[in-house]
C-alpha cells in the first residue's frame, strides 16, 4: 500500500485532519448555543490531536485559531455598532432632513444667491435684483428678500475716512460720524426700542439744547398721534402683537458728511432697515416689515455756539415703512400676515387704494413725490 502524507487523512476522506479541526473549532465558536453530538470520525480526530498536542507536535497555526475567531467575533460587534449608529443617523435626517446641508430632498425653492453685497457708497441706479419667491420661516426669516445679502445690523452701518472739513479737523468729523451711527443704531436696532420701550439710548445722542426736539419726541413716546408720531425717528412694534424673529436686522444704506450750516460738521444719513416678525400669539408665520430712515445731522462748533459737547442737533429727520398698517397712529409698526386671518394692518390699517411700491428700492430720496394715500408694497 503506498505511503502517505501527513497532511493526507488516515481513513481515506479527501478532508485533512488538521483541515478539519479547523473547520470543527469554527464550527463550535458559531455554534456553541446548540451543540450537536460529534461524528465518530470527528471524535478520531480530536483524541489524535489531543495527543499531538500534549506531545508538542500541533503546528504552532492552531493555536491563533482562538485568538483568529475572537477577532471574527470583535469585528461582529464592531459592524453591529456602526449599523446602529447608522440607523439612528437615518431616523435624525427623516425627522429633520434640514440636518443635511443644501436641502438635498428639494422640499424649498432654489436658494438664492447668498454672497453679501459689497456696501453702498452712492444711490443706487437700479432696484435691488428680483429673487425666488420664498415662504420666509423662524430658520431662514430672510429666505425670498434681497435683504438676504444685506449686512446684518450694525455690521452695515458703515462709517467713511473721516477728513478735515472746513475749519473742523479729522477729529471733529469723526466724532460726528460716531455719534451718528450711535443714534441709528439706538434708534433702529436696539431691543428694547424695537420692543417699544422708552429709547434712552437714542435720546442721549441728541443736544438738550434743542429743547424743542425733545419736547416733541417725548410727547410722541407719551401719546402717540398723527402730528407727534415716534415713528419717525424710532422703529418701535407692539411686545402684545409681534415680536422681531432673532437677533438679526438687516440694513444696508450710507452716511456721507460736509461742513454744516452752523459752522460745523453735518451729516447726512440714509439707510434701509428689514425686520422679521411673528406675531405674540405664537404664530410662526413670518414677515418682515421694511423702513427706510433719513436723518441729517450736525455737531456744531461750540466756540461759536451755545451747544452740549458731544451731543448732535437734529436737521431733519424722516421715514417711510414698508408692509406696516397705514393712518394707524399709536406709535407702533403694525405688519400685515398673509395668510393669518385678522392681522393688524388687515383689521387696524384703511383699505390699501395708492401707488404699490418697491420698499427695498433706494434710488429715490425719501418724501420725493410722496403719495399721501394708502398704498402696498410690490414684496416683503
Amino acid at each position: 500500500m503506498a505511503g502517505r502524507s501527513p497532511e493526507e487523512p488516515a481513513d481515506g476522506s479527501s478532508i485533512s485532519d488538521e483541515a478539519l479541526r479547523a473547520f470543527l473549532e469554527e464550527s463550535e465558536a458559531r455554534t456553541a448555543a446548540a451543540p450537536k453530538e460529534p461524528s465518530a470520525r470527528a471524535r478520531m480526530v480530536t483524541e489524535r490531536l489531543r495527543q499531538q498536542d500534549a506531545r508538542g507536535e500541533t503546528p504552532a497555526a492552531w493555536r491563533t485559531a482562538p485568538d483568529a475567531a475572537a477577532r471574527r467575533v470583535r469585528r461582529g460587534k464592531i459592524w453591529s455598532a456602526l449599523g446602529v449608529a447608522a440607523c439612528v443617523a437615518l431616523l435624525a435626517v427623516a425627522l429633520k432632513p434640514s440636518l443635511i446641508p443644501g436641502d438635498p430632498f428639494g422640499r424649498n425653492e432654489p436658494e438664492a444667491v447668498t454672497e453679501p453685497l459689497p456696501a453702498e457708497t452712492a444711490r443706487p441706479t437700479e432696484a435691488p435684483e428680483d429673487v425666488p419667491r420664498q415662504v420666509p420661516t423662524l430658520d431662514r426669516p430672510f429666505a425670498g428678500s434681497p435683504a438676504l445679502r444685506w449686512a446684518d445690523g450694525e455690521a452695515g452701518i458703515l462709517l467713511p475716512d473721516a477728513k478735515p472739513v472746513g475749519k473742523e479737523p479729522k477729529e471733529r468729523v469723526a466724532e460726528a460720524l460716531e455719534l451718528t451711527r450711535k443714534l441709528l443704531i439706538a434708534a433702529n436696532l436696539d431691543p428694547k426700542s424695537l420692543r417699544g420701550e422708552r429709547p434712552t439710548a437714542a435720546l442721549s445722542v441728541l443736544d438738550p439744547k434743542q429743547p424743542e426736539l425733545l419736547d416733541r419726541l417725548n410727547a410722541s413716546l407719551r401719546a402717540p398721534s398723527k402730528t407727534d408720531d415716534p415713528l419717525l425717528m424710532f422703529s418701535r412694534f407692539d411686545p402684545d402683537e409681534v415680536k422681531v424673529v432673532g437677533d438679526v436686522v438687516k440694513t444696508r444704506g450710507r452716511i456721507t458728511f460736509g461742513k454744516g450750516k452752523n459752522g460745523g460738521v453735518a451729516v447726512h444719513a440714509d439707510y434701509t432697515f428689514v425686520y422679521p416678525v411673528v406675531r405674540a400669539d405664537g404664530s410662526v408665520e413670518v414677515t418682515r416689515t421694511i423702513v427706510r430712515r433719513v436723518l441729517d445731522v450736525e455737531l456744531p462748533d461750540p466756540a461759536h455756539y451755545d451747544v452740549t459737547a458731544g451731543r448732535l442737533l437734529v436737521v431733519r429727520y424722516d421715514e417711510e415703512a414698508g408692509n406696516s398698517a397705514c393712518d394707524v397712529y399709536d406709535g407702533f409698526l403694525h405688519p400685515h400676515f398673509p395668510t393669518t386671518p385678522g392681522s393688524s394692518a388687515e383689521s387696524t390699517g384703511p383699505a390699501q387704494t395708492g401707488p404699490t411700491v418697491d420698499p427695498y428700492d433706494r434710488r429715490r430720496d425719501i418724501g420725493e413725490d410722496r403719495d399721501e394715500s394708502c398704498g402696498s408694497v410690490s414684496r416683503v
